[in-house]
């Protein structure tokens, strides 16, 4: 094995809340006062803007979807507008890049190939487009990738829709690709999925495709 993975499990998280988590990590990470961390959780309704976003990709405008119960913030990854919301996984992987090749576009396909594992494992065949960072089921998106790297280390991460609403994203450009189809586990499998259990799967899955060994340590982000 090439080291270890710290897998921290929580359950919704606001937005905000995570990204405060994930900086917290992402400095520790780079004292080495801890070693590669992967955080999966659920967030409320939220639309995140990534740092290349244009206005148009929320044409109904920010008041419009806040009065829908749904948060518009801004963040520092990479990409363009997504949406996250109850029954989506989100996985964070706080990792020192340089363990993984110092290559941030070779990691980003080392995620999308964990995707499309642990959906193969559950039962969806997905793959990728070429030119287009993501995971597909045919032409419908399953899900999305966007990281920031800084001073070596990265945040932010990937999301699967599994049981969540899809109406949102059709209410924006999600990833800046017009007139996109989503689609989610459940949607394919047309049963309600056990959400844990396909964590634990994007588990399995990034530490088989990053040949690293899985450490369930919750403490590391208190």
């Amino acid at each position: 094995m090439s080291g270890e993975i710290l897998v921290v499990r929580h359950g919704t998280v606001p937005y905000g809340e995570a990204l405060e988590m994930q900086r917290r990590l992402a400095e520790r990470r780079r004292r080495e006062e801890i070693g590669d961390v992967l955080l999966l959780l659920e967030h409320p309704p939220v639309y995140t803007r990534g740092r290349r976003s244009q206005p148009e990709e929320l044409p109904m405008g920010a008041s419009w979807y806040e009065a829908q119960g749904i948060e518009v913030l801004d963040t520092d990854r990479g990409g363009l507008v997504t949406y996250h919301g109850p029954g989506q996984l989100v996985a964070y992987p706080i990792v020192q890049l340089r363990g993984y090749g110092d290559d941030v576009h070779e990691y980003v396909r080392g995620l999308e190939r964990t995707m499309t594992g642990a959906l193969g494992k559950a039962g969806v065949r997905a793959g990728t487009i070429e030119g287009l960072t993501g995971v597909w089921v045919g032409t419908r998106k399953i899900g999305s990738i966007g990281l920031h790297v800084s001073r070596g280390v990265t945040t932010h991460g990937l999301a699967i829709n599994v049981n969540n609403d899809l109406q949102p994203f059709e209410w924006v450009v999600p990833c800046g690709i017009e007139g996109v189809a989503m689609t989610s586990l459940t949607r394919e499998l047309g049963a309600e999925q056990d959400l844990a259990a396909f964590a634990a799967t994007v588990v399995d899955s990034y530490a088989e495709v990053f040949d690293k060994q899985p450490v369930v340590d919750d403490s590391v982000a208190a």
